[in-house]
C-alpha cells in the first residue's frame, strides 16, 4: 500500500493531476486495476494537500450474465470508502452485435468512455480518473509501433474539450504486478468481465510478447525507463535544433 501511494502521489505531483475542490470520478469497470485505483485514491485523499471528492462511476455494458452480487459487493465496499457508487445502464453490447464488428474492442472502448464522460458532467465532476498503470503505457506503445506504424502511446494527463473533462491516469507508475498484489490482500471486490473478447485480443498478444521478451532479456525495466526518461522519449526533437543551428 505504502509503495503504490508513493508511485501514485509522484504521478499526481509531476503532472498536477489533482487539484483543491476537485471532483473525481473514477471509472470502476469492476477490475482489480479501477478497484485498486479507487482504494489508492481513497486513502490519499486523507493525507492530500488538496482537497477533493470521488464517485465511483461503473458503467453497464449490457451483458446479461454480470455477476449481481459481485455488483452488490463492490457497492459495499464503495459505501465503506464514503465514496458515492453510481452504476450506468446502457445498451452497448447490444448496439456492437448489432454492427458486427470484426474489432469491436476499439469501438467499445469509445462508447464505454462516452459514457463515463455523460455520467461524469452529470455528477458534476470536472475529472475523470483511469486505472491504466505502467504495463499499459508500455503495451499501448507497441501496439501502435507494430500495428499502426506509430510512435505514440496515451498522456498522463489530458483536457476533453467536448465534455470539458480533463483525464488523469494516477498509476502510470505503478507496475501491474504491484495491484494484483494488492487486490489479494485487501480482498478487494472484483466484478468479472463476461465478455466474449476478454483475454482473446492483440492486447493480450503483446502482453504475453512484453513477458517473453522480460524473460529472455530482463528489459522490461529498461523500455519503461526509456518510455518515461524525457530525454530518450523524444526521437529526433534535437534535429530541429541542429537544422536551425545551421
Amino acid at each position: 500500500m505504502q509503495k503504490l501511494l508513493s508511485l501514485t502521489r509522484k504521478a499526481i505531483s509531476d503532472y498536477g493531476m489533482i487539484s483543491d475542490g476537485d471532483k473525481i470520478a473514477v471509472g470502476l469497470s469492476g477490475g482489480k486495476d479501477s478497484m485498486a485505483l479507487l482504494a489508492i485514491l481513497a486513502a490519499y485523499q486523507k493525507f492530500s494537500p488538496e482537497k477533493f471528492q470521488l464517485v465511483a462511476i461503473n458503467v453497464d455494458l449490457g451483458f446479461k450474465d454480470v455477476n449481481k452480487q459481485e455488483v452488490r459487493a463492490t457497492a459495499d465496499y464503495c459505501n465503506s470508502l464514503g465514496v458515492e457508487f453510481v452504476v450506468e445502464p446502457t445498451q452497448i453490447y447490444d448496439v456492437i452485435l448489432e454492427r458486427k464488428e470484426k474489432s469491436p474492442c476499439s469501438l467499445c472502448s469509445k462508447m464505454r468512455r462516452g459514457a463515463l464522460n455523460s455520467v461524469a458532467k452529470k455528477y458534476g465532476c470536472n475529472k475523470l480518473a483511469l486505472g491504466h498503470h505502467a504495463d499499459d503505457v508500455l503495451e499501448t506503445f507497441l501496439l501502435s509501433f507494430i500495428y499502426e506504424g506509430r510512435v505514440s502511446t496515451f498522456m498522463p494527463i489530458s483536457h476533453m474539450d467536448r465534455s470539458n473533462i480533463t483525464l488523469i491516469r494516477p498509476f502510470i507508475y505503478v507496475e501491474e504486478k504491484y495491484l494484483s498484489g494488492l487486490a489479494r490482500r485487501y480482498e478487494l471486490p472484483i466484478i468479472h468481465n463476461p465478455c466474449p473478447q476478454d483475454k482473446n485480443t492483440k492486447r493480450e498478444d503483446i502482453k504475453n510478447l512484453v513477458a517473453s521478451l522480460d524473460e529472455k532479456y530482463g528489459c522490461k525495466q529498461l523500455m519503461l525507463t526509456a518510455l518515461f526518461h524525457p530525454d530518450r522519449n523524444n526521437l529526433w526533437d534535437k534535429v530541429g535544433d541542429f537544422i536551425k543551428k545551421s
